[in-house]
């Protein structure tokens, strides 16, 4: 039986937006991941910044850390409820990445202090081998109205910056220092 509700008191799903995209694992593959990510979230009517941050440190992570000769790494975006989530997989499994204390001096170990400081929540899942995804959560705000889709309106909305609220641990793989997967990164893509 198909019902259709009418009428202002009709309740509107938001529909839950995706993109994703396959990328060589070059500087080059990062640099169009970032671009098409940055455009993506124009075209949803959503800020750019921290966003943008996160997407380029994720992708460039998994170019230069997670690269493997002729397998490409997945970058992608979705919108769930008033959650953005970025996801960066590759097919180098076994190397885990961890929180650096890159120094001002160094050339490269601060990209996961950025994400860790632009993200309400961020983590990696393990995928079927060889494959991981790092991922990064933001909470978006709804605008106050219709046309507000950027600044202080229609923003990501940051958490107070403190402890993270630490992730229950998925029943069928308990590992520490991994976040579980979610019900919607559980797709074999690559």
């Amino acid at each position: 039986m198909n019902q259709e509700a009418a009428g202002p008191e009709a309740q509107r799903v938001e529909p839950v937006r995706n993109f994703s995209v396959l990328l060589s694992p070059t500087s080059r593959g990062a640099r169009l991941g970032r671009l098409l990510a940055t455009e993506q979230l124009r075209s949803w009517g959503l800020p750019l910044s921290p966003a943008d941050q996160i997407v380029a440190e994720l992708a460039t992570n998994a170019a230069t850390h997670g690269r493997v000769p002729g397998r490409d790494f997945r970058l992608t975006l979705y919108v769930v409820g008033d959650t953005l989530r970025i996801e960066a997989t590759d097919t180098m499994g076994d190397r885990l990445p961890r929180l650096g204390a890159g120094g001002v001096d160094m050339e490269s170990g601060r990209g996961l202090l950025l994400v860790a400081a632009f993200a309400t929540r961020w983590g990696v899942t393990p995928g079927p081998p060889p494959r991981k995804t790092v991922w990064a959560e933001l909470r978006l705000r709804k605008p106050e109205h219709e046309n507000a889709r950027s600044g202080a309106a229609g923003g990501l909305f940051q958490e107070p910056r403190g402890e993270k609220t630490p992730a229950k641990p998925h029943p069928s793989r308990p590992r520490p220092g991994l976040t579980p997967p979610s019900e919607y990164a559980q797709l074999d893509w690559i």
